[in-house]
């Protein structure tokens, strides 16, 4: 007997307008599996496998490889999880189009030059040949943007503490007027655009970050119209900018992921005031361990994180790595935990590891999501073990 809401192989494929050796390819590759088949092997699909497949189509459409989009999509019904997938397709389509307009004016110059008998602008059209082959980096940057925002919706939903992470260190700052603060490994912002109405008119923010994606992100929700910002893409090690610049650094959870950290600490001194503080958050061995228990337990190969970026600068030992160019270092803790309810959430925080995760969950996964739903049924209790080290650079 047919089950009732879904179709056909054929039916779906002619309704997608894609033919039907793609769909049983996307089967085969486990890519777009039927939501039902049937005991004599008849594959059905659903509504929510169209959503799947659109999303396989526009990533596809922009440039991703198979390989890549079976990373960058789950097989999941949820609405938030749909949600979350949308808003960040939103996001590719954006910077496509951002890019493609930048691509269009410096053609539409070099033409003009040309018309007109003028000197060709090589580095314009130097920058055209980068713009085009900017979607070699695209995935990396989608999966970057996804994983932030996995992480922060995960603690939104679920701490126990009132006030917020980016509140509270946005307290620690101390920010007052005509203050001139750089924010190294920005990320998307979050921390500025959850403080927003907070931050004061006559204030200079410089937001840097080695991807020009996560920029990007940021750039757009703080919104261009707002001139207390400025953003410039460079690394933590090679910050090309004035000595003796600014009143504040923070560096929020990125300190650990300098290849070296000495150097990446020597360059925010240098481009503080003397005097000049820097706010660093890091972590501890104790953080988030029950979700590394949990995964463990499910499948004792799966390793979250290939290195323990608290071992290379944590709680324990982050003093002692900033005395080379510090002084009156003080650690401050942020006393939190998280108790989480529902299992989307924290699997997409999983999914969002710098681990070996997708290699044994995604072919496992409706068996891993109800392995996590027992988990959290009754509550499920997460450690968090961060804080910040404040510090002021050193006189001579």
């Amino acid at each position: 007997m047919r089950p009732k809401n879904l179709h056909t192989s054929g039916e779906f494929a002619r309704m997608a307008q894609i033919s039907l050796r793609t769909v049983r390819y996307y089967d085969k590759q486990n890519i777009l599996k039927p939501s039902y088949v049937s005991e004599s092997g008849a594959r059905f699909y659903s509504g929510s496998d169209f959503v799947r497949l659109q999303q396989i189509l526009l990533l596809k459409y922009l440039g991703f490889s198979l390989d890549e989009i079976k990373e960058m999509t789950i097989d999941d019904s949820d609405r938030n999880m749909m949600r979350s997938s949308m808003d960040m397709q939103l996001k590719l389509v954006r910077d496509r189009i951002e890019q493609l307009q930048m691509v269009e004016q410096a053609i539409v110059d070099t033409s003009k030059a040309l018309d007109g008998n003028q000197t060709i602008d090589w580095q314009q059209l130097l920058d055209i040949i980068h713009l085009t082959n900017m979607e070699n980096s695209m995935s990396s940057q989608y999966k970057d943007a996804t994983n932030i925002n996995a992480r922060i919706h995960l603690h939104k939903l679920y701490s126990i503490n009132q006030e917020s992470w980016f509140s509270w260190i946005y307290n620690q700052c101390e920010i007052k007027d005509h203050m001139n603060i750089l924010e190294v490994g920005c990320g998307n912002g979050a921390m500025w655009i959850e403080n927003k109405k907070r931050i004061p008119s006559n204030i200079n923010i410089v937001l840097s970050d080695c991807s020009e994606g996560m920029l990007r992100d940021a750039r757009r929700e703080i919104g261009l119209e707002d001139t207390r910002f400025h953003y410039v893409a460079n690394s933590c090690e090679n910050l090309e900018m004035e000595d003796h610049l600014f009143d504040l650094v923070i560096a929020n959870h990125m300190l650990f992921y300098c290849d070296d950290i000495n150097k990446a600490i020597a360059e925010i001194a240098r481009v503080l005031k003397v005097g000049g503080k820097l706010i660093a958050s890091t972590y501890g061995a104790k953080h988030m361990r029950e979700i590394s228990m949990l995964v463990k337990e499910f499948d004792d190969r799966i390793v979250l994180a290939a290195n323990k970026l608290y071992e290379h600068f944590g709680l324990s030992n982050g003093e002692e790595i900033l005395q080379c160019s510090f002084e009156k270092i003080e650690k401050k803790m942020y006393d939190d935990g998280l108790c989480v309810t529902k299992a989307n959430p924290l699997i997409e925080y999983i999914m969002s590891c710098h681990g070996n995760q997708n290699q044994y969950i995604l072919n496992r996964y409706k068996e891993f999501k109800q392995f996590v739903e027992k988990k959290v049924k009754k509550g499920f209790f997460i450690t968090k073990d961060a804080g910040i080290f404040l510090c002021t650079k050193k006189s001579t």
